[in-house]
């Protein structure tokens, strides 16, 4: 729960204040946590209710923080995804890395990549989690894998050239 915090505020004193704020919030309304998802009659583990307590939360507080810029379409200019000729082998670049590269990028995509490829929630389930629709979400979703894939082809370019010299 602490990761997926820290992932969506980038601050650890943030992060652990959201989870104290949303293990409160879990507590007191424990009354209300039904073992049913509202698309069926599935199962739904307490963790993954309190998983969405906390991302609720931090998206809250990233609203509140940093006046959190509306879900658009707009692309900021200077994010212009750049053609490489050199392929990437994406395999043997570290996970490390590569969350690095999704904190450098705007708050949407970051919010959006950790979402799904993270914590692992689909299209839809983003959407109903940031009030917004599943075309935007895709749309949002797709530029966001592109920008990463060209932030991690830069530093691998910028990593050979280093090593040649």
């Amino acid at each position: 729960m602490f990761n997926t915090a820290i992932r969506i505020l980038k601050n650890t004193f943030e992060a652990e204040d959201i989870m104290q704020e949303s293990f409160l919030t879990a507590f007191s309304k424990l009354s209300t946590f039904k073992n049913k998802s509202r698309y069926g009659d599935e199962n739904v583990p307490f963790g993954s209710w309190l998983k969405r307590i906390v991302i609720n939360k931090s998206l809250t507080q990233l609203k509140k923080i940093r006046r959190f810029e509306e879900w658009n379409d707009q692309i900021n200019p200077n994010l212009e995804i750049i053609e490489d000729e050199i392929e990437t082998d994406y395999q043997n670049i570290k996970a490390e890395k590569v969350l690095d590269a999704i904190k450098k990028l705007k708050d949407n995509y970051s919010i959006v990549l950790t979402l799904s490829l993270i914590e692992g929630f689909d299209n839809e389930e983003i959407a109903s989690i940031l009030k917004t629709n599943n075309q935007q979400v895709r749309t949002t979703l797709s530029r966001a894998k592109a920008k990463l894939r060209t932030m991690l082809d830069l530093e691998t370019e910028e990593g050979i050239l280093m090593t040649e010299d």
